[in-house]
């Protein structure tokens, strides 16, 4: 058993979260008691997910879809009500990490799905690795698209959405969790033959043709869920505290 403090000024260290300019609010989000030994986490901190931290008895939930994002409603109403009033009752905390968690150089979404899919990372296209989202990396044998999408497959148990915008073998592949749909330029001005994210717009298919890049969108839950429970499994090795990872899940 820890205080929160102490946990709070652990993960906030080691994801840097200062370093980052976010579009909600990195750390605790909804405090809860002070004192912690059983830490459940999630991506996205839902109803379902709280329901679960209670039955448990969980005295902190860590997420990286927390709340407070930029530009919401501010009402405590409705859905946001009933989620808010679940943590104060039970005096649970709700801890959460955004891009921080994204970015960061070995328990990020983007370390743990590259690890996943077994590529050797070359650099970040964004920044420096731990500081940028866009990843690029070769994988471990030249492949096909059709080859790519069933690597993808068999390492998040989901079939991506595949669009063949390029043609040939695939040497190196670019990725970034979630809705990073909108990389895909910045990853084909790269080299990239393919590119790997979560979600896929109209537009995407589009650009993915036009410039020449595979372009597949493996789900926004299935490639954010390693990130979190690495995150977890961290705190509890280094605090011996408890922890559990519930995948509620999401065909997003």
């Amino acid at each position: 058993m820890i205080s929160r403090q102490i946990l709070l000024e652990a993960v906030d260290t080691e994801l840097d979260i200062d370093a980052f300019k976010d579009y909600t609010v990195n750390g605790l989000q909804v405090e809860g008691r002070d004192r912690i030994e059983r830490v459940l986490t999630g991506v996205t901190a839902c109803q379902a997910l709280l329901d679960e931290a209670v039955a448990w008895n969980a005295d902190a939930v860590l997420v990286h879809h927390g709340y407070f994002w930029k530009n919401e409603p501010v009402s405590v109403t409705g859905m946001k009500h009933r989620r808010l009033a679940t943590l104060l009752s039970n005096d649970i905390n709700l801890l959460a990490y955004h891009l921080p968690l994204d970015a960061h150089v070995s328990m990020g979404n983007n370390a743990c799905l590259g690890q996943r899919l077994g590529f050797e990372v070359e650099r970040c296209l964004d920044g420096e690795l731990g500081r940028g989202l866009l990843w690029m990396g070769a994988p471990q044998a030249e492949l096909d698209s059709s080859a790519l999408a069933g690597l993808v497959e068999r390492a998040l148990g989901r079939t991506p959405t595949l669009i063949e915008g390029g043609s040939g073998v695939i040497r190196r592949v670019a990725w970034c969790t979630g809705g990073a749909q909108d990389m895909l330029p910045m990853a084909a001005e790269a080299g990239a033959d393919a590119f790997i994210s979560g979600e896929i717009s109209e537009r995407t298919t589009h650009m993915a043709r036009e410039m020449g890049v595979t372009y597949l969108a493996a789900g926004h839950h299935a490639t954010e869920r390693d990130g979190i429970q690495a995150l977890g499994n961290w705190l509890a090795e280094r605090f011996g505290i408890e922890h559990r990872f519930v995948d509620i899940d999401n065909p997003a």
